[in-house]
């Protein structure tokens, strides 16, 4: 079992409330009908005395979840009560405690085994005054006709489940869960590309030189799974949104402690009146909230697997073990294939830029050949007008541009990437595909040299678009659905599918991506805008923004390569589901000063490393590249397709990172630190794989040299 998927303790007696919701609840079980106290004399299993069973009653009033009661021998079946209901409060028995719901704020708390914990604060604004609770099969309900909000709430599978609806024909939105609030909380999780896990109080991520905070990230888009969570000591809580659409995550600095609060905007023109918000009380680990949302998705038939998709498309299995590179110039011919080889690189994926030399069949043979996959950049996302576009992948036949652009609320073409012509509709697609064959015209054109793989753009990373055109209205839950559509049957042609940062939505279709390993800080954008430094598209057989070597500003680099603060969340939920890399514009040699450190995470999280090559490159940095995958192969082949089922760290300072997968099949051992740790030394990695005597070790810097 994963680390920090372990269920919290069960609660103690004497566990802590607020004195409020205490003396509410006394007050509720004084009213005790004197037939249910003699049943309940006659029902605690703990009791061996009249004066334990009174005592035991009497703790009731604060602990009744926490009691373990049978029916008399003379009853007969009593249906379990899956709520219990005193005044405003509502108790609902959880995974490793009882959850309690304040009906007049939202507040909700929990106790443990280690005391009361504050899951959220109330609602940022209040949804006004409830109406009667209603305990219902499986839960109860109430409503807040001020404001035509209905909330459910019951226990599924261990967790808290609350879903708001909202009635009427008026937008409006919530502002709630209010997490981070209880004073134990002290590390943050955030799913932004693989994971972070940032301390409450560190001075820099409450900073503006983090990026991070008066920020809102968007669930569907900004994250790369609808999840959060905080860790508090022995124990923590994890939260998961599957109503991702329409809702957004604020970071914000409360005197000096980093808290969050989720925003559901209501609207039922954009389909968007229902919101859910699993809470889940765990263990404390980092990955804790991660593990959760993995078995979520597990339960709800939405996890995906590398072996079956192995199974459906054989050539998928040629992942394992393989790194990525894009290539440009003489890399993408058969020559340039060639030579990778001769270097004894046996496992690549290689893509190439959708521009006016794609690789021919002679390469795209020579690479199969090789044991690589090969597949063109491809994006169904943009239009332009034939005429006058920058890239072939914007042009397409008859009058796709302008009749499929999105159309905004103000009846205009949304622009495209970088204000270059229009955004696509999937619906406009998805309409005319039947008879038009728009896509898979395009499809077959790009694969024609043979290609057993496909990077299309933009599908699976969300942005998610509302179409208000006539002829093609959507809204953003269509256009995913759209979306997984269209990739599947790219998936159904046997080609081995990538998208760009996929979102955890994807997973069941992707075979790979690239960027969700990646956390982006929003100060990368600026520094790539900087063409001086960061390079531009010339020359056209190695651009800059790709070959020339840059610096990240220091906060950026902190903010997204410390290995203080990242974790695995992405991996400890879906690495044995898709294979993950970094963003293709931040090749292994763009970033030369973060390269020990990347290397390092990459073999502790068993992810590929993502390179571009052209001629020159192949032959000054090819061997590098070579001695990287030869220590790689193994392990991913071993590991690439199990779960990630512990993450831990062995130091204080978080400098040593342990990984172990599958049923210990791997085990692997990064010192990020610059001194040695039980023999290891300092930016070095040891790997263990079931049935090793001794790791395998790989100290990246003697490579890089």
């Amino acid at each position: 079992m994963i680390r920090g998927a372990r269920p919290a303790s069960p609660p103690a007696t004497g566990t802590e409330s607020g004195p409020r919701e205490g003396r509410e609840r006394a007050a509720a079980y004084k009213v005790l009908r004197t037939a249910d106290y003699q049943l309940l004399m006659h029902t605690f299993t703990s009791c061996r005395t009249a004066r334990t069973v009174r005592a035991a009653a009497v703790a009731l009033a604060v602990t009744l979840p926490c009691v373990s009661l049978a029916a008399p021998a003379h009853a007969g079946p009593r249906p379990a009560r899956t709520a219990e209901v005193h005044g405003r409060l509502v108790d609902i028995a959880v995974r490793g405690g009882t959850a309690t719901v304040d009906t007049s704020s939202l507040r909700v708390s929990a106790r443990t085994g280690h005391g009361t914990v504050e899951l959220s604060a109330p609602a940022a604004a209040a949804p006004g005054t409830p109406g009667p609770v209603s305990v219902t099969r499986d839960g109860a309900r109430w409503t807040y006709p001020d404001s035509g909000l209905t909330v459910t709430a019951r226990a599924e599978r261990g967790r808290l489940l609350m879903s708001v609806t909202a009635g009427g024909a008026a937008d409006r939105t919530l502002s709630w869960p209010v997490t981070g609030t209880d004073r134990a909380s002290s590390a943050l999780q955030l799913p932004r590309g693989e994971g972070l896990s940032l301390p409450v109080a560190d001075t820099f991520w409450n900073s503006a030189d983090a990026g991070l905070t008066d920020s809102d990230l968007d669930l569907s888009s900004a994250m790369s799974m609808p999840l959060w969570g905080y860790s508090m000591g022995r124990q923590g809580v994890g939260y998961i949104v599957p109503t991702d659409i329409g809702t957004s995550l604020r970071v914000t600095s409360d005197h000096g402690r980093l808290r969050t609060t989720a925003t559901h905007r209501f609207s039922r023109a954009g389909g968007t009146t229902d919101y859910t918000v699993a809470f889940s009380l765990t263990d404390g680990s980092p990955v804790a909230p991660a593990a959760d949302y993995r078995a979520w998705l597990k339960e709800h038939g939405q996890l995906g697997s590398l072996r079956a998709k192995t199974v459906a498309s054989p050539a998928t299995g040629k992942l394992l073990g393989a790194f990525h590179a894009y290539l440009w110039g003489d890399a993408r011919t058969a020559e340039g294939i060639g030579k990778l080889r001769t270097l004894g690189v046996d496992r690549m994926w290689l893509g190439y830029d959708a521009d006016d030399k794609p690789m021919d069949a002679a390469a795209v043979t020579a690479a199969k050949r090789a044991g690589y996959l090969v597949g063109p950049y491809d994006s169904f996302a943009n239009g332009q007008d034939p005429a006058t576009s920058d890239a072939p992948t914007s042009v397409w036949p008859d009058k796709v541009h302008p009749d499929f652009c999105v159309e905004g609320a103000d009846g205009k073409p949304v622009p495209g990437f970088h204000d270059r012509g229009c955004y696509l509709s999937s619906e406009a697609f998805e309409k005319a595909e039947p008879t038009r064959h728009y896509l898979a015209d395009r499809t077959r054109k790009m694969t024609a040299n043979g290609a057993d793989s496909y990077f299309l753009d933009v599908d699976a990373a969300g942005e998610l678009f509302r179409d208000h055109s006539a002829a093609h209205p959507m809204d953003e839950a269509r256009d995913r659905a759209n979306r997984l559509a269209r990739m599947k049957r790219l998936t159904d042609r046997g080609l081995v599918l990538g998208s760009e940062s996929a979102g955890a939505w994807s997973n069941q279709v992707l075979a790979f991506d690239h960027g969700s390993g990646t956390p982006v800080a929003d100060g990368l954008w600026k520094a790539q805008k900087d063409k001086e430094k960061w390079g531009g598209y010339a020359p056209a057989k190695a651009p800059g923004i790709f070959f020339k070597p840059a610096e990240l500003p220091a906060p950026v680099a902190k903010a997204m390569y410390d290995p203080a603060y990242r974790v695995p969340l992405y991996e400890t939920a879906l690495h044995d589901s898709v294979v993950n890399t970094e963003r293709w514009e931040l090749s292994y040699d763009k970033l030369p000063r973060q390269k020990t450190d990347r290397a390092l995470l990459a073999m502790l999280y068993n992810t590929p490393l993502n390179f571009v090559l052209d001629g020159d490159s192949i032959e000054s940095r090819g061997s590098e590249l070579a001695a990287l995958q030869k220590y790689f192969k193994p392990l991913h082949e071993a590991a690439g397709a199990e779960a990630m089922t512990d993450f831990r760290t062995l130091t204080a300072d978080r400098t040593v990172q342990r990984t172990v997968f599958g049923d210990g099949t791997l085990t692997v051992t990064a010192n990020f630190g610059s001194g040695a740790y039980k023999g290891l030394p300092g930016g070095c990695v040891d790997a263990k794989l079931k049935g090793d005597k001794e790791p395998r070790r790989l100290c990246p810097a003697d490579v890089n040299r």
